[in-house]
């Protein structure tokens, strides 16, 4: 198969699948809570699994402390509606693994406890934590403008960089970290995040500002963001995170850049604003 016809079938693949998980994102905004909490936490949670299942192949994380305190923690978020009650969460998590070590070497003679804490607990953090702030984020009186905006931005960051870097790609942005990102790519993300911003403020008639905000966060931290994903993945030494979205990978490999810009976006708009 020559290259043309090798980028219209992957293209094909993923505006597929992108356009079914736009929908049901989409879908889920729209009708908000529960529906909103029980997609974020089915997303969470299954890209939670990805990244232990990845970083398990260089160290050792406690899975049962993972997922319970995962789930309990978007539980506490859709329900205080406050993501500051997640604080204790995240701090029990790294002292039940430490007593779970404490036990296995006093029964085995060995233990984790180090590795075992920092990797279960970047877990939470790196991918829990962003989707509690974006359940929170629903009940915010913008929360729906706010969440349509910066799934679009981003999503529009991912399509412009893939086609531009694609095509027109020529300069390697970090080839260390993700050998195929070129600075042509990253530039026309950063165009197409702006461009969805700025069409959706000219959409709902509102001030431009916070949206254009939310678009550079997309178009700039957000493909930072995309690289985490490719770190962990280059020393997981794993291709992708999984393989569950047809022409993405796993779910991780889909909602990388979303966590970043999830972060910052309710920080400006959740916190300050």
């Amino acid at each position: 198969m020559d290259l043309s016809k090798r980028f219209d079938k992957d293209l094909a693949l993923r505006t597929g699948s992108g356009l079914a998980l736009l929908l049901a994102v989409l879908g889920g905004i729209y009708l908000g809570n529960p529906y909103w909490f029980a997609l974020c936490f089915c997303i969470s949670i299954g890209s939670l699994a990805e990244f232990y299942r990845m970083i398990s192949n260089k160290s050792h994380v406690s899975r049962i402390v993972g997922f319970s305190l995962g789930a309990l923690t978007l539980f506490s978020a859709v329900l205080a509606n406050d993501p500051a009650v997640v604080l204790p969460i995240l701090s029990a998590s790294t002292l039940l693994v430490f007593f779970i070590e404490i036990v296995r070497r006093h029964l085995l003679s060995e233990s984790y406890g180090i590795a075992s804490s920092g990797g279960t607990t970047a877990g939470l953090l790196y991918i829990v934590l962003p989707w509690s702030f974006m359940i929170v984020l629903r009940d915010h009186i913008w929360g729906m403008y706010l969440l349509t905006a910066l799934f679009s931005c981003t999503w529009a960051c991912d399509v412009s960089a893939y086609l531009v870097g694609s095509r027109w790609g020529r300069t390697l942005l970090c080839p260390a970290v993700s050998p195929k990102k070129t600075i042509e790519g990253f530039a026309g993300g950063f165009a197409g995040s702006l461009l969805c911003g700025g069409t959706l403020s000219y959409i709902w008639g509102i001030a431009p500002v916070p949206l254009l905000l939310i678009a550079f966060f997309c178009g700039t931290f957000g493909q930072i963001g995309d690289l985490v994903e490719s770190l962990i993945k280059r020393e997981a030494c794993v291709k992708d995170s999984g393989d569950l979205i047809p022409g993405h990978g796993g779910i991780l490999d889909r909602f990388d850049s979303i966590l970043v810009n999830s972060v910052l976006v309710f920080v400006v708009f959740g916190v300050l604003w």
